[in-house]
C-alpha cells in the first residue's frame, strides 16, 4: 500500500487539533490510515480562486470545500471589507443553490460575517446566482456570496464573491483578498455567530428581481404572439424553478410546460448524468416533452440558474440545441435591432464578449454602428467594463459557454432574463412567419457563416494539473506554423500579453489582464484558442472556422464543409 508523504502528513496533522471539529479529525485519521492518495489530493495545495471564485470537491483538507476553507475565505473577506470601507456599516448578501451542503455552508458563512459584526442578508431558501447579483445592489450591500458549483458534478460545491456593483470580484480587490486569506491561520477564523446581525430575505427581493427581469427582457411582443408560442422549461433540478416560470408568467406567457421530473431542486441531479445545459443529453426529457406538446422552444438552465441552453426547431421541424455562440448572436442581434427601433442606439452603445467567443459577433455589432469590447473569459470582466465606463451604454453581453446578460441591472450572466429574451425572439419571429432558427441563418448570409466547436480534455488530480501545465508550455515552445494548410499569421499570448504578427514580424501589447490563454489565427480567419478551465480539471480548445453563405438553402451543405474542416484540424493537432 502507498505510504503517506511526509509533507502531506504534516499538513494533515495540523488539522488534528481542537480548532477542527471531531468529525473532521475522524475523517482525516481515516485517510491517514487507509487512503494516502486521497489524503494527498486533499492537502497538496490550498484551493484557489479561479475565473468563478473557489470551486472544488467537498471534503476535509486545504484543497477541499468545507466549513474551514470557506470560513477562512469569509474571515478574509470580512477583513478586506473593513479595510476597504473604513467606518461604514458593512452589509453583505448571501444566496445558495440546490447542491448538497449549500444551505449549511451558507449559514456558516453568514455566521462568520455576523461574528465580525457585518450585517448579513441571507436568502431564506435557495435562489439563482443572478438574483444574488441583483440583491447586492438592491440592498445596497458592500459584497455578496453565492454557494454554488454551477454545472459541476454532485460532489462539488463552491464560493463566488461579488463586490458592491453586483459584479464578481476583480482586480485589485481579488488579489488583495487572496493575499489576506493566504496569511490567515485557521485559528483566526471567528465562528462565534451573533444572530442579531443575520436577517432573512425572500419575497421583497424576489418581487423586485422578477419585475426588473420582465422590464429588461420584454420588447413589446403582442399578446397574440405570446399566446401562440409553446415553451418547455427545465431547471435540471436547480434553482431557476424559483424564478424563471414566474417571470414568464408575469411577462404574459401562458403555454409554459415544465419537466415535472426535474422541477424539484436536488443536489444529486438524479435524472441526468450532468446538469449541464450545454449537453443535449441533459435536455433529453425536455426535448421529449417538446415533441409531445409540439413546442416551439426548449430552455434548460444549470443548477445555479445563470446559464441556459436553448433548443429550437430547424427548417425541417426538428428540435436542435443551439450552441452558446448561436444563442448569443441571436440575442445580440435582437437587442441591437430593438434599441435601433426605439432610437436608443448610439455611438456610445456597446456589447461585450470574450476572447474565445465567435468572431462573428463583432461583425453584427459593427454593422449596427455600436462598439464591440472584448474581455477575458468570465462575466466578471464584462461587469468591470460596465463599472469602468459609466459614459457608455451597455446593451448586452455574452460568452460561448451558454451565458448572456441583458442590460446591466444584473452584473453577471443571467439565465432568468435571458430565458424571457429567448422567448420574446421566438414569439416575434413566429408571428412574422419566420422562426428563431431561420433568422439565425439569415444572419449567416449577412455577416458570414461561422462554425464553432469546443474540445475539452479532462485531466484530474495532481498529475492532470501538471499535464495541463506542460501542454501549454509545449504550445508556447513549439507554436503551430500551419493549420489545415493555412499559414498561422497571428499568435496572441495572454500570459505574456504579447501578440505576434508572423507576417509582418511585429509585436503588439495586449491590453487585457494576463491569463493563461493562447490564440492562433490563420490567413483565412480560422481561430483556435487553448486555455485551462478556471473551474474544472480540463484544458479547453476552441475552434472557429468560417466561409460565405449566399442563401439560407445552402446552409446544410456549407455548414457540413466547416464541420469537416474542424475535424481535419482536430485530427492534425491530435485533439480528436
Amino acid at each position: 500500500m502507498a505510504q503517506n508523504k511526509p509533507e502531506i502528513l504534516a499538513k494533515a496533522k495540523a488539522w488534528l487539533t481542537n480548532i477542527f471539529d471531531e468529525d473532521t479529525q475522524k475523517e482525516i485519521n481515516n485517510l491517514i490510515e487507509n487512503n494516502p492518495k486521497e489524503l494527498e489530493e486533499s492537502f497538496y495545495k490550498n484551493a484557489a480562486f479561479g475565473t468563478g471564485g473557489m470551486r472544488g470537491i467537498m471534503g476535509v483538507g486545504t484543497n477541499r470545500i468545507n466549513k474551514y476553507t470557506l470560513g477562512k475565505n469569509t474571515q478574509g473577506l470580512s477583513n478586506l471589507l473593513k479595510a476597504e470601507f473604513k467606518g461604514e456599516k458593512l452589509k453583505v448578501a448571501i444566496a445558495y443553490d440546490c447542491r448538497n451542503n449549500s444551505k449549511e455552508l451558507a449559514q456558516m458563512v453568514a455566521e462568520v460575517f455576523s461574528a465580525n459584526e457585518i450585517e448579513v442578508y441571507l436568502f431564506s431558501e435557495l435562489r439563482p446566482t443572478p438574483e444574488l447579483s441583483f440583491a447586492v445592489k438592491y440592498l445596497d450591500c458592500h459584497a455578496g456570496i453565492v454557494l454554488t458549483a454551477s454545472h459541476n458534478p454532485p460532489e462539488y460545491n463552491g464560493y463566488k464573491v461579488y463586490w458592491q456593483d453586483g459584479g464578481q470580484l476583480v482586480p485589485p480587490q481579488d488579489t488583495k483578498l487572496v493575499d489576506i486569506i493566504n496569511k490567515l491561520e485557521y485559528n483566526e477564523v471567528n465562528f462565534g455567530a451573533k444572530p442579531e446581525f443575520i436577517h432573512k430575505i425572500d419575497n421583497d427581493v424576489d418581487d423586485a428581481f422578477q419585475k426588473a427581469s420582465v422590464a429588461n427582457g420584454s420588447f413589446d411582443t403582442p399578446s397574440t404572439a405570446k399566446d401562440e408560442l409553446k415553451i418547455v422549461f427545465t431547471s435540471l433540478h436547480g434553482t431557476a424553478c424559483k424564478t424563471n416560470p414566474q417571470i414568464l408568467e408575469k411577462a404574459g406567457y401562458k403555454n409554459v410546460f415544465l419537466v415535472e421530473e426535474q422541477k424539484e431542486p436536488n443536489g444529486n441531479f438524479p435524472t441526468v448524468k450532468s446538469p449541464n445545459p450545454e449537453e443535449p443529453e441533459a435536455l433529453k426529457m425536455a426535448l421529449d416533452l417538446a415533441e409531445e406538446k409540439n413546442a416551439d422552444i426548449v430552455i434548460g438552465t444549470d443548477p445555479d440558474g445563470d446559464r441556459l441552453g436553448v433548443a429550437v426547431r430547424d427548417l425541417n421541424g426538428k428540435m436542435i440545441l443551439l450552441n452558446g455562440n448561436q444563442t448569443m448572436l441571436m440575442m445580440t442581434w435582437f437587442l441591437l435591432e430593438k434599441h435601433k427601433e426605439q432610437n436608443k442606439l448610439s455611438k456610445n452603445s456597446f456589447v461585450a464578449s470574450t476572447i474565445v467567443s465567435t468572431p462573428m459577433l463583432k461583425n453584427i455589432i459593427e454593422a449596427y454602428g455600436a462598439q464591440y469590447h472584448e474581455v477575458l473569459t468570465g462575466f466578471k470582466w464584462i461587469a468591470k467594463l460596465i463599472k469602468d465606463n459609466p459614459e457608455l451604454d451597455f446593451v448586452g453581453g455574452g460568452e460561448e459557454s451558454f451565458g448572456y446578460m441583458v442590460g446591466d441591472f444584473v452584473r453577471d450572466k443571467d439565465a432568468a432574463t435571458a430565458t424571457l429574451l429567448a422567448c420574446e425572439i421566438a414569439a416575434q419571429m413566429k408571428a412574422q412567419g419566420s422562426s428563431f432558427y431561420e433568422q439565425l441563418l439569415k444572419l449567416y448570409t449577412e455577416h458570414g457563416l461561422y462554425r464553432e466547436e469546443l474540445t475539452s480534455l479532462v485531466k484530474k488530480g495532481i498529475e492532470g494539473e501538471a499535464e495541463i501545465k506542460q501542454m501549454l508550455i509545449d504550445l508556447r515552445a513549439n507554436p503551430w506554423k500551419e493549420i489545415d494548410g493555412e499559414k498561422v499569421v497571428l499568435i496572441e499570448d495572454y500570459h505574456t500579453s504579447i501578440a505576434k504578427n508572423l507576417q509582418e514580424r511585429g509585436e503588439e501589447k495586449l491590453n487585457i489582464p494576463k491569463s493563461n490563454v493562447l490564440i492562433y489565427y490563420t490567413e483565412n480567419g480560422t481561430k483556435i484558442a487553448a486555455r485551462p478551465s478556471g473551474t474544472e480539471p480540463k484544458i479547453k480548445f476552441y475552434f472557429s472556422v468560417n466561409s460565405q453563405l449566399d442563401k439560407v438553402e445552402d446552409f446544410e451543405v456549407e455548414n457540413a464543409k466547416l464541420a469537416d474542416k474542424i475535424q481535419r484540424i482536430k485530427n492534425e493537432l491530435q485533439l480528436s
